[in-house]
């Protein structure tokens, strides 16, 4: 995550706390890229991710209006929004599960920006190879690894937004790689 995106979140939570309309637009460019990389590679679909991204800043600024301004001034806001884009992405892996998959709604895999088309097409690949083995883990191992690897986050906010212990969440990154290794 860029540098002046992490500088920016430390007020962030008492600037929405002292005006949330003025402050919102800061919070979403902050965190948007990231939580939709997170959701990307947990969801392997690009239309999935966009949603979900989308959805989770619609339910965050509902939630921010109905709290109390103390209760957004003491919010670890990244983890916060987190949590949020986790259980979405959770919920869309459930009702998936649910139903017989269409092949054909699948979206393509998402082009690397590589020089050649032979390039390209190694890279491709490679990503889709790492995010069928990827998709193979435990949803807990898969969110640690993608939250950790993918939206840079570090252990303690991980773990707040997964509500497990930070022991656990370095656990779950370990092991997640040691299969992940084995596996390619």
């Amino acid at each position: 995550m860029p540098t002046e995106a992490r500088i920016g979140i430390g007020g962030l939570a008492a600037a929405l706390a002292d005006d949330r309309d003025a402050a919102f637009p800061r919070l979403v460019r902050a965190l948007q890229d990231g939580v939709f990389a997170g959701a990307l590679r947990l969801t392997g679909s690009r239309a999935d991710a966009e949603e979900i991204t989308q959805e989770a800043f619609v339910r965050a600024y509902r939630a921010l209006g109905a709290y109390p301004d103390e209760r957004v001034r003491e919010l670890r806001v990244r983890e916060w929004v987190w949590t949020i884009a986790l259980n979405l992405c959770r919920n869309r892996a459930r009702g998936r599960s649910r139903r017989p998959e269409n092949l054909a709604a699948e979206s393509p895999p998402v082009p690397d920006p590589a020089p050649g088309p032979e390039q390209r097409a190694l890279a491709a690949d490679d990503r889709e190879r790492l995010e069928r083995h990827l998709a193979r883990l435990p949803w807990a191992t898969r969110a640690s690894l993608v939250l950790r690897y993918v939206a840079d986050l570090p252990y303690g906010e991980i773990a707040a937004a997964l509500d497990r212990p930070v022991g656990t969440v370095r656990s779950d990154v370990h092991r997640g790689l040691q299969r992940l290794r084995q596996s390619m």
